[in-house]
């Protein structure tokens, strides 16, 4: 039985209802999109996962506020059922030194929470951004309303300006990180 995994590519694309932050020429729903995307393929090309995406096309638009588009993504992996869900998004903050990434979950001590862990370190090993840790945010309500392990994957800041670079620059690398992250939690060990 392959590992079922859903990918939410947090936020619409740029221009539409719920697109995300925007910062130094970058528009979050296109980078959550694209390593979304990244990610899908290295998951994809391994038997043993089993893949969906919530915006499958650049173009995908899911709701028609920020609220039903959450409800979509949310009804999408639980109805498929996904075994995990993974919520891929980019910081923000009016403080322009701010940078790392960082890792929301529902609770600790949870599955969700040894798999942030494993994540956490793939994306500051593999693309060298700071680790902020792993976060405790029940409020989310991708978190909240899922019904399988989940997280909310913080991949940098928009708003810092190292950070920006690698966001736009090493969407693989992140894209592998979270895919390192995965593999190292279910104890598989990554292709050489």
């Amino acid at each position: 039985m392959a590992i079922k995994i859903f990918i939410d590519q947090g936020h619409n694309p740029a221009g539409s209802v719920n697109a995300g932050a925007e910062a130094n020429g970058l528009y979050e729903g296109d980078i959550n999109y694209q390593v979304g995307i990244y990610l899908a393929n290295l998951l994809s090309n391994d038997d043993r996962f089993e893949v969906r995406l919530s915006r499958p096309t650049p173009t995908t638009v899911l709701g028609t506020s920020n609220a039903s588009s959450l409800q979509a993504r949310v009804q999408m992996a639980n109805e498929w059922p996904a075994d995990y869900f993974i919520s891929i998004h980019c910081n923000f903050s009016y403080n322009p030194e701010l940078n790392g990434t960082e890792v929301y979950i529902f609770e600790f001590l949870t599955q969700a929470n040894w798999l942030a862990r494993f994540i956490l370190d793939g994306i500051t090993e593999t693309v060298g951004t700071n680790d902020n840790g792993i976060r405790l945010n029940p409020s989310l309500y991708v978190l909240r309303r899922t019904q399988m392990p989940s997280l909310l994957v913080e991949l940098g800041y928009l708003s810092n300006v190292s950070d920006a670079q690698k966001l736009r620059d090493n969407q693989w690398g992140f894209a592998y990180g979270i895919y390192l992250g995965i593999l190292r939690y279910f104890g598989f060990t990554p292709p050489q």
